[in-house]
């Protein structure tokens, strides 16, 4: 299945997060957090402003980005979870 989100809206897949910690412990499943680092998917055309015209998006495919923890939709995508948020929800663009 193909998702392609409206507007000013991004398909974004979580990155997971080590489940290990510096010091060697291992996190158990029950105890780890959602990640809120992940990689873009599929983005909209871009926010509509008020005279009518587009603004394009800061994002784009293949980036690498960290989001706000509570922001944006789940949804399953072919068995595996993804999630939908607003651009506005989208803190930082990460570069390696």
């Amino acid at each position: 299945m193909k998702i392609t989100p409206l507007h000013d809206r991004v398909l974004i897949k979580r990155i997971e997060a080590n489940t290990k910690t510096a010091g060697g412990i291992i996190i158990p499943d029950t105890a780890k957090e959602k990640p809120s680092e992940g990689l873009v998917e599929a983005v909209g055309n871009g926010f509509r402003a008020e005279d009518g015209k587009i603004i394009p998006m800061s994002v784009k495919v293949g980036d690498k980005v960290l989001f706000a923890k509570w922001s944006g939709t789940e949804v399953k995508v072919d068995g595996e979870e993804r999630l939908i948020v607003k651009e506005s929800d989208i803190l930082a663009v990460v570069n390696d």
